[in-house]
């Protein structure tokens, strides 16, 4: 069985992974096995008591589908499913739980945290509270470096919310130093080299900043402001959501859900934004959110890297455009992407949501497979 995947210390290189990474991990044993569950056991129940997704378990083409993907994957050197679950108007046709994968135990989602800190800056928005216009600097005044550039002044929610605050780089941060310094002043501090707008770096100090805008007008940490709004509707019971020395959320990073949860999110913006015949997001945001926005890359590649490290659509699946913290995908779906593999892919002209666990460093493997074993039968 494969070892979970270790909890994250804070060097912001080292959350993301870029396209085709054929770093080493440990291989998945061949004999494997794969037992789909057929019908929601007291676990699962248990996992889902708060309010259960309906079920209508396939017995056809999506389970044949989804247990070849999870029995080729445990084949694969760099590739560590833990688990799937798949919904299919609405109702969950496939779930299957491995290698240290549980319904009961929260995963943490590394990078699929920005779409939920984006979600909780959409209701921000819908509520009157900021507009993604508004400029960067006039929420930290007491935080402003001496030096104040005309790019630094340029920056809006809008460029945090689409990677293009006008970094090259990221903001490197030490979570553990014994001298923990005020991200916040750090991310206004570092030199903002291009013009806002024009320059696509992954970016999740920037994801940070959008928890400390949301805490600093609502008075309440992205997960508070989220819980009544969010979580609670959706039957998600609180998560854990890592903080900053200065006590702010995460954002980008430090969320634990488990697979349901994705499930519900995803489902959710499948929705355009109603659950259970209730709003919880306008459907303007989840259309701004989830279309396409800018260019992107991979993190850690430069856009002038591209054709210099051979990457194309066709073997890059971070190449196909950025909305508000979430990735477009092939055939008009969208996801929310995590590090080590973990997905929420949203795909509206199927009515369908894929909500996926891992533990692999291989991510463009992984997601290569999922779109060619499961987008066919949808």
């Amino acid at each position: 069985m494969k070892r979970p995947t270790s909890l994250i210390a804070l060097t912001i290189a080292t959350i993301i992974a870029g396209c085709g990474s054929n770093a080493t991990n440990q291989t998945q044993p061949a004999d494997a096995s794969v037992q789909q569950t057929s019908a929601p056991n007291a676990s699962t129940q248990q996992a889902s008591a708060l309010s259960p997704l309906p079920r209508q378990l396939d017995n056809g083409k999506i389970k044949a589908a989804a247990d070849r993907l999870f029995a080729d994957a445990d084949t694969m050197q760099n590739v560590t499913l833990q688990s799937i679950m798949i919904l299919k108007g609405g109702k969950v046709v496939y779930q299957h739980w491995a290698n240290g994968g549980d319904p009961n135990t929260p995963h943490v989602m590394h990078s699929v945290s920005k779409s939920f800190c984006a979600t909780a800056v959409g209701m921000a928005v819908d509520a009157g509270k900021i507009n993604v216009t508004d400029h960067l600097i006039d929420f930290f005044p007491d935080k402003l470096p001496a030096d104040i550039s005309p790019n630094l002044k340029a920056i809006t929610i809008k460029d945090l919310l689409t990677m293009n605050c006008g970094h090259e780089t990221e903001v490197n941060l030490d979570r553990h130093d014994s001298k923990p310094v005020d991200w916040v002043e750090a991310f206004l501090a570092h030199p903002v080299t291009k013009k806002p707008g024009t320059w696509y770096c992954y970016n999740s100090i920037g994801t940070y900043m959008l928890s400390a805008i949301v805490q600093k007008v609502t008075g309440e940490k992205v997960l508070d402001y989220l819980m009544p709004r969010l979580f609670e509707p959706l039957g998600i019971e609180r998560p854990r959501w890592e903080e900053s020395p200065q006590h702010i959320n995460c954002g980008g990073w430090g969320l634990y859900l488990k697979t349901e949860d994705m499930a519900k999110f995803g489902q959710l913006f499948l929705q355009k934004g109603i659950w259970k015949g209730k709003r919880l997001i306008s459907e303007a945001w989840v259309n701004e959110a989830s279309k396409y926005q800018v260019p992107s890359v991979p993190a850690g590649t430069r856009p002038d890297e591209i054709e210099k490290k051979g990457l194309t659509t066709d073997n890059c699946a971070w190449l196909l455009g950025y909305g508000y913290q979430m990735w477009r995908c092939p055939e008009n779906s969208y996801r929310a992407d995590g590090a080590r593999g973990q997905y929420i892919i949203v795909c509206p002209d199927k009515d369908a949501v894929i909500a996926v666990t891992a533990d692999s460093p291989d991510l463009q493997k992984e997601l290569s497979n999922v779109y060619k074993y499961l987008f066919p039968v949808l």
